[in-house]
């Protein structure tokens, strides 16, 4: 098992030409991936109610399997479990996967396995060293497809290979100078459930790490659904946060509050106000 420690971030319609020419990435050359994966769970969706998520990748002529388990974090950031291998196809490696938590969810779960939905995209990759750590920069620019029905992917994840976490901040924050930019907290799988479902469920607020989470995840829902309904919820979600936050953060999340109204309101402004949010706030909360 490796432990993958990553800031995951929604990019705004412009965001990918903008990171692209952004100097950050200097003289560092990028690589390019077609990515196909098939996630699988049960029919009642056993895997993703733990919040695991299992998927075969196809990328140069390989079949991987993944399993990833509960993330830990917030405002973008998380730690998850992972376990990844090669596998011979066409299907799962249902023998792989006997020691591992799927198999923990009780008799028969791995026999009731089957695919759910697709993720197809390609992914730009750069490799940078930013204060002192190495960073892993993927562009994944695509679509979510499930049930007849089909989300963009525009996002951004840093991973961090070495080093601490606080570089990951430094250069989200250093890109949000002049790339529209968020956190997000709502990984590819949780989308997929989401979309197969037909329904979003919003992570209780309650703390100030609980009402960014909240307010983070309800923008991910209201970017993949297109309802108001969500930004209400995110603003809600702000405007608590500012009750129980000290100066700066009452300050930036009243901002953010006002700014959800405006359907354009992600700019590098409003990016970087989020992402502040999220470094000053970031802890130990349990994500999808």
């Amino acid at each position: 098992m490796s432990q993958e420690i990553e800031l995951k971030l929604a990019l705004g319609p412009e965001g990918p030409d903008a990171l692209r020419h952004h100097p950050l990435l200097g003289e560092a050359e990028p690589r390019l991936t077609c990515l196909g994966n098939t996630y699988y769970d049960t029919t009642a969706g056993e895997l993703e109610a733990a919040r695991m998520a299992l998927r075969l990748r196809r990328v140069d002529g390989l079949l991987l399997q993944t399993v990833k388990t509960r993330g830990e974090g917030g405002g973008g950031l998380s730690r998850r479990g992972e376990w990844e291998w090669q596998v011979p196809g066409p299907g799962l490696d249902l023998a792989g996967l006997e020691e591992l938590p799927p198999a923990s969810l009780g008799q028969g779960v791995l026999d009731r396995l089957e695919a759910r939905f697709t993720t197809d995209f390609h992914r730009t990759t750069w490799h940078l060293e930013h204060r002192g750590a190495h960073i892993e920069l993927a562009l994944d620019e695509g679509g979510i497809s499930a049930a007849g029905s089909r989300v963009a992917i525009r996002e951004l994840e840093l991973e961090l290979t070495s080093g601490e976490p606080a570089a990951l901040w430094s250069l989200a924050e250093g890109l949000a100078e002049s790339v529209a930019l968020r956190p997000s907290d709502t990984s590819k799988a949780a989308r997929g459930g989401a979309l197969l479902a037909g329904e979003w469920r919003l992570p209780a607020g309650g703390t100030p790490h609980g009402w960014l989470h909240r307010a983070v995840t309800a923008l991910d829902a209201q970017a993949d659904s297109g309802l108001a309904e969500w930004r209400d919820a995110a603003r809600d979600a702000f405007c608590q946060l500012a009750d129980l936050g000290d100066a700066p953060i009452r300050d930036a999340a009243s901002a953010l509050a006002d700014a959800v109204n405006n359907d354009a309101w992600l700019t590098p402004d409003n990016g970087r106000r989020l992402l502040g949010l999220a470094h000053r706030l970031s802890g130990q909360t349990p994500l999808a």
